[in-house]
Order: C-alpha cells, then sequence, then structure tokens
C-alpha cells in the first residue's frame, strides 16, 4: 500500500519519526510520498528521504498558500532543484482560496508554470485545489495537451466534478475526509471509477476516523482503504491491490 501524500518531514514528527515510519510498514505501507510545501521544507524533506530510501520518495513544488509577490523569484529557485535532484513528481501545486484571495492571479500564474515544467520534464502533477475546483479545472483544461498527468490530492468533491477531473486524465486522490461522517465521501465514493483512485494521508493534518483531530501519519492510510473497501462493497486486499498498481503507474515506481 502506498501512501501517496505524506508530510513525515514537518516538525510534528521530529520526535518520533522513526517510529512513525515503522508502524507505516508494520501495516503494509511500504511507500511514502512526500510532496514538497515551499522553500523551508525542502532540505527536511530531501533528509527524510535520504533517511528512508526506498520508502520515502520527494517531489518538488510550490504550494499556493505559500504564493506571494515574490513568487517569481521563489518558483526560479524551486526549478532549479530539478537540476540537482531526481523528484517523482511537480507538487504540490495548484489554487487556495480559502484562506486569502489575495495573490490569487499569482497563484495561477505559479499553477500554470509548475504545470509546464511537468510537461517539459514528462512528470505528474500533484494539485491542491480549496474552494477553487472550477478555476483549477478551466486552467488544468486549458493546459491539458495530452502530456500531463496527475493527481487531486485530498479530493472531496461529486461525482460530477470527479469525472470532469478524469476525463482530464487525472486521479483522486482520497484520505481522512473520506472517513468522516459529515463528509459526505459515503455517496461519493461507491460512484467513483477505481482506475483513478490512490489513497494518502496528508498527514499530519485530517487523520481518519477513529483519529480525527489528532496528529495523522501513514500508518491510517489502510483505515482509508478500508472505508473505500466497505463502501465498494470490495476486499481491503483488492482496494491495496487496484490503487497501489494505479500509484506506482501513475508516479513511475
Amino acid at each position: 500500500m502506498i501512501d501517496t501524500h505524506a508530510h513525515i518531514y514537518a516538525k510534528e514528527f521530529d520526535e518520533d519519526r522513526d517510529l512513525v515510519v515503522q508502524r507505516a510498514l508494520a501495516q503494509g505501507i511500504d511507500q511514502i510520498l512526500l510532496p514538497n510545501i515551499d522553500l523551508e521544507s525542502i532540505e527536511p524533506m530531501l533528509q527524510t528521504e535520504a533517511a528512508y530510501p526506498n520508502i520515502c520518495r520527494s517531489m518538488m513544488g510550490l504550494h499556493p498558500c505559500y504564493v506571494n509577490a515574490d513568487v517569481k523569484q521563489t518558483l526560479a529557485t524551486i526549478h532549479s532543484w530539478f537540476e540537482k535532484h531526481n523528484f517523482i513528481a511537480v507538487g504540490e501545486i495548484g489554487i487556495d482560496l480559502y484562506w486569502d484571495k489575495t495573490f490569487k492571479a499569482e497563484q495561477e500564474m505559479a499553477f500554470i508554470t509548475q504545470l509546464n515544467w511537468a510537461k517539459e520534464m514528462k512528470l505528474p502533477v500533484v494539485i491542491h485545489t480549496r474552494d477553487s475546483i472550477e478555476e483549477t479545472l478551466t486552467l488544468l483544461k486549458q493546459e491539458q495537451d495530452g502530456s500531463l498527468s496527475g493527481t487531486f490530492h485530498c479530493f472531496g468533491g461529486s461525482v460530477d466534478e470527479a469525472k470532469a477531473i478524469n476525463d482530464l486524465g487525472f486521479h483522486l486522490g482520497l484520505g481522512g475526509v473520506s472517513t468522516f461522517k459529515n463528509g459526505g465521501m459515503d455517496k461519493i465514493i461507491p460512484h467513483l471509477n477505481m482506475d483513478y483512485l490512490i489513497l494518502e494521508t496528508d498527514c499530519p493534518y485530517l487523520a481518519p476516523v477513529p483519529h480525527r483531530g489528532k496528529r495523522n501519519e501513514p500508518a491510517y492510510t489502510q483505515l482509508v482503504a478500508q472505508r473505500v473497501a466497505d463502501l465498494r462493497e470490495i476486499s481491503l486486499a483488492d482496494v491495496d491491490a487496484i490503487t497501489t498498481a494505479n500509484a506506482k503507474r501513475l508516479f513511475g515506481i
């Protein structure tokens, strides 16, 4: 099983990162994919990848919440890292209009810029959206020339939105929200295309039930998988096999 979106390089794991990885392995999660967020996260992310070779794999990108007036300079630095290290994806990137719309234009520019990197480097992208699914899909449709692939991480949208995402050749990352009673995903997951589903935690955030409100960690990927299995009325082993194969194909691992 693969946790396709985990921030275990974050300070929340500084005291027990080894134990966190060991618990994940004990639960059958043998790959943990690390999305970058800003300039400050690069070094701890790469240190974490180096500490757990063949388990942790890094991405490189600028998260929309860290886009500001210095975005062009920041993007130049982010881009320079692709010459120094092999990354499995461009991410996490996207548009977030939940907290602040001040830099909406800059967010859109950064998103398009990083989509073009992905085209040039033939890498998948990992997309963050919050209160921005329509804007994100509009830009992605404009940029999709058949060469873009990737996932909308932490998907919590409608069946129609899922279909629009799949029609663009993109996957859906399912995480802790899938287990929330008030999340609404119990009505959505039975209708999703399994060929485009992958699993994630987004730890340390969005821990699944019964750990909701606490620190999330990769071992809890199995709880998400079990929720998908229950809602689809298939076995946990089938969910594991399908989502793992999807993730390996998408990220080339």
